[in-house]
Protein backbone atom coordinates (compact mmCIF):
# COMPACT_ATOMS: atom_id res chain seq x y z
CA UNK A 1 0.00 0.00 0.00
CA UNK A 2 2.39 2.88 1.15
CA UNK A 3 5.63 3.31 3.60
CA UNK A 4 3.39 5.79 5.96
CA UNK A 5 3.18 3.54 9.06
CA UNK A 6 3.36 4.20 13.18
CA UNK A 7 6.26 3.25 15.30
CA UNK A 8 5.96 3.45 18.90
CA UNK A 9 2.73 6.14 18.33
CA UNK A 10 4.29 8.18 15.50
CA UNK A 11 3.80 8.37 12.32
CA UNK A 12 7.06 7.76 9.99
CA UNK A 13 7.81 8.36 6.38
CA UNK A 14 9.25 5.13 5.33
CA UNK A 15 12.47 5.71 8.41
CA UNK A 16 11.92 9.76 9.08
CA UNK A 17 9.33 10.56 11.41
CA UNK A 18 6.92 12.70 10.11
CA UNK A 19 6.84 15.19 13.22
CA UNK A 20 10.63 16.06 12.34
CA UNK A 21 10.41 17.21 8.93
CA UNK A 22 7.55 19.33 10.11
CA UNK A 23 9.65 20.48 12.71
CA UNK A 24 11.99 21.61 9.91
CA UNK A 25 10.31 22.62 6.90
CA UNK A 26 6.50 23.62 8.57
CA UNK A 27 3.16 23.03 7.42
CA UNK A 28 1.38 22.62 5.23
CA UNK A 29 3.60 20.26 3.47
CA UNK A 30 3.42 17.29 1.08
CA UNK A 31 5.42 14.43 2.66
CA UNK A 32 6.22 12.15 -0.56
CA UNK A 33 7.69 8.63 -0.03
CA UNK A 34 10.18 7.28 -3.01
CA UNK A 35 10.08 3.74 -1.81
CA UNK A 36 5.63 3.73 -2.49
CA UNK A 37 6.21 5.52 -6.14
CA UNK A 38 8.98 3.01 -7.00
CA UNK A 39 7.13 0.10 -5.03
CA UNK A 40 3.66 1.25 -6.99
CA UNK A 41 5.99 1.23 -10.73
CA UNK A 42 7.55 -1.57 -10.52
CA UNK A 43 4.28 -3.93 -9.37
CA UNK A 44 2.81 -2.61 -12.91
CA UNK A 45 5.88 -3.02 -15.05
CA UNK A 46 5.93 -6.84 -13.58
CA UNK A 47 2.36 -6.83 -14.09
CA UNK A 48 2.35 -6.52 -17.19
CA UNK A 49 5.82 -7.80 -18.65
CA UNK A 50 4.54 -10.57 -20.72
CA UNK A 51 3.29 -7.95 -23.29
CA UNK A 52 5.11 -5.52 -25.02
CA UNK A 53 4.47 -2.80 -22.57
CA UNK A 54 5.15 1.28 -22.02
CA UNK A 55 3.75 2.56 -18.61
CA UNK A 56 3.13 6.15 -19.35
CA UNK A 57 3.02 7.49 -15.75
CA UNK A 58 -0.14 10.47 -15.76
CA UNK A 59 1.96 13.61 -15.27
CA UNK A 60 -1.34 15.45 -13.89
CA UNK A 61 -1.91 13.41 -11.10
CA UNK A 62 1.89 14.36 -9.42
CA UNK A 63 3.99 16.67 -11.56
CA UNK A 64 7.05 17.70 -9.51
CA UNK A 65 10.13 17.52 -11.88
CA UNK A 66 12.00 15.46 -8.81
CA UNK A 67 9.05 13.14 -8.72
CA UNK A 68 9.26 12.99 -12.84
CA UNK A 69 12.93 12.36 -12.52
CA UNK A 70 12.96 9.76 -10.28
CA UNK A 71 10.34 7.71 -12.17
CA UNK A 72 11.95 8.33 -15.55
CA UNK A 73 15.24 6.85 -14.33
CA UNK A 74 13.17 3.51 -13.19
CA UNK A 75 12.03 3.12 -16.81
CA UNK A 76 8.38 5.00 -16.86
CA UNK A 77 7.32 6.48 -19.91
CA UNK A 78 4.60 9.48 -19.40
CA UNK A 79 1.33 10.82 -20.71
CA UNK A 80 0.88 14.43 -20.79
CA UNK A 81 -2.48 16.55 -21.43
CA UNK A 82 -0.44 19.82 -22.17
CA UNK A 83 2.60 21.74 -23.31
CA UNK A 84 3.64 22.73 -19.55
CA UNK A 85 3.94 18.97 -19.03
CA UNK A 86 5.57 18.23 -22.09
CA UNK A 87 8.48 20.82 -20.13
CA UNK A 88 8.15 19.06 -17.60
CA UNK A 89 9.02 15.57 -19.00
CA UNK A 90 12.12 17.26 -20.92
CA UNK A 91 13.60 18.80 -17.60
CA UNK A 92 12.75 15.44 -16.00
CA UNK A 93 14.92 13.78 -19.01
CA UNK A 94 12.37 11.84 -19.78
CA UNK A 95 12.68 9.38 -23.12
CA UNK A 96 10.60 11.46 -25.89
CA UNK A 97 9.42 7.72 -27.49
CA UNK A 98 7.63 6.86 -24.32
CA UNK A 99 5.12 10.09 -24.37
CA UNK A 100 1.95 9.97 -25.47
CA UNK A 101 -0.23 13.17 -25.70
CA UNK A 102 -3.96 13.38 -24.49
CA UNK A 103 -6.63 16.19 -24.18
CA UNK A 104 -9.12 17.24 -25.75
CA UNK A 105 -7.94 21.05 -26.68
CA UNK A 106 -4.14 21.09 -27.44
CA UNK A 107 -3.64 24.61 -29.14
CA UNK A 108 -1.51 25.09 -32.12
CA UNK A 109 1.40 25.97 -30.36
CA UNK A 110 1.32 22.41 -28.53
CA UNK A 111 0.90 20.54 -31.06
CA UNK A 112 4.17 22.14 -32.77
CA UNK A 113 6.50 21.81 -29.89
CA UNK A 114 5.02 18.62 -29.72
CA UNK A 115 5.37 17.49 -33.63
CA UNK A 116 9.35 19.12 -33.32
CA UNK A 117 10.27 16.82 -29.61
CA UNK A 118 9.05 13.72 -31.27
CA UNK A 119 6.85 12.55 -28.83
CA UNK A 120 5.52 8.26 -29.46
CA UNK A 121 2.05 9.36 -30.05
CA UNK A 122 -1.04 11.36 -30.37
CA UNK A 123 -4.23 10.58 -28.56
CA UNK A 124 -6.55 12.18 -30.80
CA UNK A 125 -10.11 12.95 -29.75
CA UNK A 126 -11.96 13.88 -32.87
CA UNK A 127 -11.87 14.34 -36.43
CA UNK A 128 -11.17 18.19 -36.28
CA UNK A 129 -8.00 17.58 -33.96
CA UNK A 130 -6.97 15.45 -36.94
CA UNK A 131 -7.08 17.35 -39.53
CA UNK A 132 -5.29 20.71 -37.52
CA UNK A 133 -2.67 18.39 -36.18
CA UNK A 134 -2.32 17.46 -40.78
CA UNK A 135 -2.22 20.76 -41.29
CA UNK A 136 0.72 21.41 -38.49
CA UNK A 137 2.81 18.72 -39.36
CA UNK A 138 2.61 19.34 -43.48
CA UNK A 139 3.51 23.20 -42.79
CA UNK A 140 6.71 21.76 -40.77
CA UNK A 141 7.72 19.37 -44.04
CA UNK A 142 10.83 17.47 -43.49
CA UNK A 143 11.90 19.08 -40.29
CA UNK A 144 10.05 16.67 -37.94
CA UNK A 145 9.31 12.48 -38.43
CA UNK A 146 6.05 11.19 -39.09
CA UNK A 147 3.76 11.75 -36.12
CA UNK A 148 2.15 8.16 -34.78
CA UNK A 149 -1.26 9.10 -33.92
CA UNK A 150 -4.01 7.34 -31.55
CA UNK A 151 -7.32 7.68 -31.66
CA UNK A 152 -9.13 7.92 -28.73
CA UNK A 153 -12.39 6.00 -28.80
CA UNK A 154 -15.46 6.29 -26.33
CA UNK A 155 -16.20 2.35 -25.41
CA UNK A 156 -19.54 3.77 -23.53
CA UNK A 157 -18.07 2.01 -20.37
CA UNK A 158 -19.50 3.06 -17.21
CA UNK A 159 -16.50 2.43 -13.93
CA UNK A 160 -19.00 3.55 -11.87
CA UNK A 161 -16.95 6.37 -10.17
CA UNK A 162 -17.60 10.00 -9.50
CA UNK A 163 -19.53 11.93 -12.44
CA UNK A 164 -16.72 14.03 -12.43
CA UNK A 165 -14.20 11.77 -13.36
CA UNK A 166 -16.11 9.18 -15.34
CA UNK A 167 -14.50 9.68 -19.03
CA UNK A 168 -15.57 6.29 -21.23
CA UNK A 169 -19.39 6.84 -21.57
CA UNK A 170 -21.03 8.16 -24.33
CA UNK A 171 -22.14 11.72 -23.11
CA UNK A 172 -18.40 12.92 -22.04
CA UNK A 173 -16.55 15.00 -24.53
CA UNK A 174 -13.63 12.63 -24.58
CA UNK A 175 -12.85 10.56 -27.91
CA UNK A 176 -15.46 9.08 -30.89
CA UNK A 177 -17.76 6.36 -30.48
CA UNK A 178 -16.51 2.90 -31.78
CA UNK A 179 -18.84 3.20 -35.38
CA UNK A 180 -17.49 6.71 -36.10
CA UNK A 181 -14.07 5.49 -35.46
CA UNK A 182 -14.37 2.99 -38.28
CA UNK A 183 -15.53 6.29 -40.71
CA UNK A 184 -12.44 8.35 -39.04
CA UNK A 185 -10.04 5.15 -40.08
CA UNK A 186 -11.59 5.08 -43.69
CA UNK A 187 -10.81 9.05 -44.53
CA UNK A 188 -7.27 9.39 -42.65
CA UNK A 189 -5.67 5.75 -42.53
CA UNK A 190 -4.06 6.19 -44.95
CA UNK A 191 -2.66 9.72 -44.47
CA UNK A 192 0.71 10.22 -45.66
CA UNK A 193 1.81 13.24 -43.42
CA UNK A 194 0.23 11.14 -40.08
CA UNK A 195 0.46 7.61 -39.44
CA UNK A 196 -3.05 6.67 -37.84
CA UNK A 197 -1.72 3.18 -36.49
CA UNK A 198 -3.39 2.85 -32.51
CA UNK A 199 -6.21 3.00 -30.73
CA UNK A 200 -6.62 4.64 -27.27
CA UNK A 201 -9.06 4.42 -24.87
CA UNK A 202 -9.24 5.77 -21.28
CA UNK A 203 -12.42 5.10 -18.83
CA UNK A 204 -12.08 7.82 -16.16
CA UNK A 205 -10.63 7.62 -12.42
CA UNK A 206 -10.71 5.53 -9.40
CA UNK A 207 -12.03 2.53 -10.92
CA UNK A 208 -12.17 0.18 -8.37
CA UNK A 209 -13.01 -2.82 -10.22
CA UNK A 210 -11.60 -4.95 -13.08
CA UNK A 211 -14.39 -5.76 -15.41
CA UNK A 212 -15.70 -2.33 -16.68
CA UNK A 213 -11.60 -2.24 -18.25
CA UNK A 214 -12.34 -5.74 -19.10
CA UNK A 215 -15.84 -5.05 -21.15
CA UNK A 216 -13.96 -1.80 -22.72
CA UNK A 217 -11.18 -3.67 -24.06
CA UNK A 218 -13.25 -6.50 -25.46
CA UNK A 219 -15.36 -4.08 -27.48
CA UNK A 220 -11.93 -2.20 -28.53
CA UNK A 221 -10.42 -5.05 -30.04
CA UNK A 222 -13.56 -6.24 -31.95
CA UNK A 223 -12.96 -2.45 -33.20
CA UNK A 224 -9.07 -3.37 -33.95
CA UNK A 225 -10.08 -6.74 -35.53
CA UNK A 226 -12.55 -4.91 -38.05
CA UNK A 227 -10.05 -2.39 -38.96
CA UNK A 228 -7.12 -4.81 -39.74
CA UNK A 229 -9.29 -6.48 -41.69
CA UNK A 230 -9.97 -3.54 -43.71
CA UNK A 231 -7.26 -3.35 -44.29
CA UNK A 232 -5.51 -0.50 -41.95
CA UNK A 233 -2.38 -1.52 -40.00
CA UNK A 234 -3.11 -1.37 -35.85
CA UNK A 235 0.06 -1.64 -33.96
CA UNK A 236 -0.50 -0.36 -30.28
CA UNK A 237 -3.56 -0.04 -27.85
CA UNK A 238 -3.30 2.66 -25.08
CA UNK A 239 -5.87 1.58 -22.51
CA UNK A 240 -5.41 4.54 -20.39
CA UNK A 241 -5.55 5.32 -16.73
CA UNK A 242 -7.43 5.16 -14.11
CA UNK A 243 -6.82 2.19 -12.04
CA UNK A 244 -7.60 2.11 -8.50
CA UNK A 245 -6.03 3.48 -5.08
CA UNK A 246 -6.24 2.59 -1.73
CA UNK A 247 -7.43 5.21 -0.43
CA UNK A 248 -9.34 2.86 1.88
CA UNK A 249 -6.92 -0.50 2.89
CA UNK A 250 -8.03 -2.54 0.70
CA UNK A 251 -10.19 -0.86 -1.65
CA UNK A 252 -8.40 -1.23 -4.81
CA UNK A 253 -7.24 -3.81 -6.71
CA UNK A 254 -4.01 -4.60 -7.04
CA UNK A 255 -1.66 -4.40 -10.44
CA UNK A 256 -1.24 -8.16 -10.64
CA UNK A 257 -5.45 -8.19 -10.15
CA UNK A 258 -5.66 -6.12 -13.07
CA UNK A 259 -3.04 -7.59 -15.10
CA UNK A 260 -4.61 -11.61 -14.58
CA UNK A 261 -7.62 -10.24 -16.16
CA UNK A 262 -6.34 -8.22 -18.86
CA UNK A 263 -3.39 -9.51 -20.25
CA UNK A 264 -4.71 -13.08 -21.21
CA UNK A 265 -7.02 -10.71 -23.89
CA UNK A 266 -4.20 -9.19 -25.63
CA UNK A 267 -1.78 -12.12 -25.60
CA UNK A 268 -1.20 -13.02 -29.56
CA UNK A 269 -2.80 -9.98 -30.67
CA UNK A 270 -0.23 -8.20 -32.36
CA UNK A 271 -0.24 -5.08 -30.03
CA UNK A 272 2.11 -3.38 -28.32
CA UNK A 273 0.22 -2.00 -24.55
CA UNK A 274 0.32 1.18 -23.46
CA UNK A 275 -0.40 2.10 -19.52
CA UNK A 276 -1.32 5.59 -18.39
CA UNK A 277 -1.99 5.17 -14.73
CA UNK A 278 -1.51 8.29 -12.39
CA UNK A 279 -2.96 7.97 -8.68
CA UNK A 280 -2.13 3.83 -8.91
CA UNK A 281 1.60 5.05 -8.38
CA UNK A 282 1.02 8.69 -7.02
CA UNK A 283 -1.83 8.49 -4.21
CA UNK A 284 -0.59 6.37 -1.62
CA UNK A 285 2.99 8.63 -1.93
CA UNK A 286 1.97 11.13 -0.12
CA UNK A 287 0.74 12.33 3.26
CA UNK A 288 -0.37 16.07 3.54
CA UNK A 289 0.64 17.32 6.99
CA UNK A 290 -1.19 19.74 7.96
CA UNK A 291 -1.14 21.38 12.03
CA UNK A 292 -3.91 21.99 14.87
CA UNK A 293 -4.98 25.82 15.02
CA UNK A 294 -8.11 25.84 17.17
CA UNK A 295 -11.04 23.73 18.30
CA UNK A 296 -14.21 24.85 18.23
CA UNK A 297 -17.53 23.71 19.22
CA UNK A 298 -20.80 25.15 18.32
CA UNK A 299 -24.50 23.83 17.10
CA UNK A 300 -23.97 20.50 18.71
CA UNK A 301 -20.89 20.27 16.34
CA UNK A 302 -17.14 20.44 17.11
CA UNK A 303 -14.48 21.69 14.33
CA UNK A 304 -10.90 20.83 14.27
CA UNK A 305 -9.33 24.26 12.53
CA UNK A 306 -6.66 23.44 10.98
CA UNK A 307 -3.71 25.24 8.86
CA UNK A 308 -4.22 23.69 5.38
CA UNK A 309 -7.13 24.59 3.21
CA UNK A 310 -8.83 23.48 0.04
CA UNK A 311 -6.41 25.30 -1.91
CA UNK A 312 -3.98 22.87 -0.89
CA UNK A 313 -6.15 20.15 -1.43
CA UNK A 314 -9.87 20.65 -2.81
CA UNK A 315 -10.47 17.00 -3.64
CA UNK A 316 -12.76 16.39 -0.71
CA UNK A 317 -15.09 19.22 -1.26
CA UNK A 318 -14.38 18.74 -5.59
CA UNK A 319 -15.12 15.11 -5.80
CA UNK A 320 -17.00 14.07 -2.34
CA UNK A 321 -13.31 12.15 -1.71
CA UNK A 322 -12.07 10.32 1.22
CA UNK A 323 -9.09 10.93 2.57
CA UNK A 324 -8.34 9.14 5.85
CA UNK A 325 -7.18 11.64 8.47
CA UNK A 326 -5.18 10.63 11.38
CA UNK A 327 -2.95 12.67 14.26
CA UNK A 328 0.89 12.40 13.33
CA UNK A 329 1.34 11.35 17.40
CA UNK A 330 -1.39 9.03 19.31
CA UNK A 331 -1.56 6.93 22.47
CA UNK A 332 -0.64 3.20 22.00
CA UNK A 333 -4.36 2.51 21.82
CA UNK A 334 -5.41 4.54 19.01
CA UNK A 335 -2.80 3.12 16.31
CA UNK A 336 -5.06 2.87 13.66
CA UNK A 337 -4.58 -0.85 12.41
CA UNK A 338 -6.25 -0.14 9.10
CA UNK A 339 -7.37 3.05 7.27
CA UNK A 340 -11.04 3.58 6.75
CA UNK A 341 -14.41 5.48 6.87
CA UNK A 342 -15.39 3.19 9.91
CA UNK A 343 -12.83 3.12 12.41
CA UNK A 344 -14.25 4.55 15.41
CA UNK A 345 -11.80 3.46 18.40
CA UNK A 346 -13.06 3.89 21.88
CA UNK A 347 -12.09 7.67 23.35
CA UNK A 348 -12.68 8.84 19.64
CA UNK A 349 -14.92 11.89 18.90
CA UNK A 350 -17.02 13.20 15.97
CA UNK A 351 -15.66 16.19 14.26
CA UNK A 352 -15.09 18.01 11.50
CA UNK A 353 -12.11 18.87 10.04
CA UNK A 354 -11.68 22.28 8.08
CA UNK A 355 -9.26 25.06 7.05
CA UNK A 356 -9.15 28.53 7.33
CA UNK A 357 -10.55 29.27 3.39
CA UNK A 358 -13.42 31.53 3.57
CA UNK A 359 -15.79 29.05 1.96
CA UNK A 360 -17.86 26.71 3.68
CA UNK A 361 -16.65 24.48 1.39
CA UNK A 362 -13.27 24.42 2.72
CA UNK A 363 -13.35 20.64 4.50
CA UNK A 364 -11.44 17.81 4.46
CA UNK A 365 -14.13 15.79 6.38
CA UNK A 366 -17.10 16.28 8.26
CA UNK A 367 -18.61 13.88 11.13
CA UNK A 368 -15.22 11.89 11.07
CA UNK A 369 -13.92 10.16 14.37
CA UNK A 370 -10.48 11.18 15.35
CA UNK A 371 -8.62 10.67 18.79
CA UNK A 372 -8.94 13.78 20.88
CA UNK A 373 -6.26 16.50 19.56
CA UNK A 374 -5.61 20.05 20.46
CA UNK A 375 -3.78 23.05 19.48
CA UNK A 376 -0.16 22.50 17.80
CA UNK A 377 -1.08 18.54 17.15
CA UNK A 378 -0.25 17.73 13.75
CA UNK A 379 -2.88 15.32 11.64
CA UNK A 380 -1.63 13.93 8.56
CA UNK A 381 -3.97 13.83 5.26
CA UNK A 382 -3.14 10.23 3.79
CA UNK A 383 -3.34 8.81 0.01
CA UNK A 384 -2.63 12.92 -1.08
CA UNK A 385 -0.14 12.29 -3.58
CA UNK A 386 -2.80 12.06 -6.74
CA UNK A 387 -4.21 16.00 -7.69
CA UNK A 388 -3.10 16.79 -4.54
CA UNK A 389 -0.51 19.47 -4.70
CA UNK A 390 -0.91 19.63 -8.75
CA UNK A 391 -4.39 21.06 -7.98
CA UNK A 392 -3.37 23.64 -5.35
CA UNK A 393 -3.78 27.08 -5.49
CA UNK A 394 -3.38 30.63 -4.19
CA UNK A 395 -6.75 30.87 -3.87
CA UNK A 396 -7.03 33.95 -0.87
CA UNK A 397 -3.88 34.93 -1.43
CA UNK A 398 -2.04 32.06 0.12
CA UNK A 399 1.37 30.35 -0.59
CA UNK A 400 1.48 26.65 -1.91
CA UNK A 401 2.49 24.44 0.31
CA UNK A 402 6.05 22.68 0.28
CA UNK A 403 7.20 19.31 -0.88
CA UNK A 404 9.43 17.20 0.74
CA UNK A 405 10.55 13.57 -0.83
CA UNK A 406 11.73 10.91 2.16
CA UNK A 407 14.46 8.72 0.74
CA UNK A 408 14.77 6.09 3.77
CA UNK A 409 15.76 7.99 6.47
CA UNK A 410 16.64 11.24 5.16
CA UNK A 411 14.55 14.05 3.64
CA UNK A 412 14.92 16.91 0.98
CA UNK A 413 12.80 19.81 0.31
CA UNK A 414 11.60 19.28 -4.06
CA UNK A 415 9.36 22.20 -3.88
CA UNK A 416 10.23 25.19 -1.34
CA UNK A 417 6.63 26.78 0.17
CA UNK A 418 5.73 29.96 -1.52
CA UNK A 419 5.80 33.13 -0.42
CA UNK A 420 4.27 36.27 -0.89
CA UNK A 421 6.79 37.58 -3.24
CA UNK A 422 6.50 34.36 -5.00
CA UNK A 423 2.61 34.88 -5.55
CA UNK A 424 2.92 38.51 -6.61
CA UNK A 425 6.26 38.43 -8.81
CA UNK A 426 4.30 38.08 -12.27
CA UNK A 427 2.11 40.94 -11.78
CA UNK A 428 5.07 43.56 -11.40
Amino acid sequence: MDYFNYKNGKLFAENTEVERIAAEVGTPAYIYSKATFTDHLQKIQKAYSKLDTTVCYSIKACSNINILKLLARLGSGFDIVSGGELYRAGLADADVSKIVYAGVGKTDTEIVEALKTGIGYFNIESEAELENLIRLAESLGGKINKPRVALRVNPDVDPHTHIYTTTGTMDTKFGVDIERARKVFARYGSNTTVNLCAIHIHLGSAGHTVEPYVEAIKKTLALVKQLRSDGFKIEALNIGGGYGADYITGQAPAAVDYAAAIVPLLEDKGLKLILEPGATISANAAVLVTRVLYLKTGAGKKFVIVDAGMNDLIRPPLYGAFHFIWPAKVAEEFVPARRGKDLDLPGCEAVNVVGPICESADFFAKDRSLPPVKRGDLLAIFTAGAYGFSMSSNYNARGRAAEVLVDGSRFKIIRRRETYEDMVAPEK
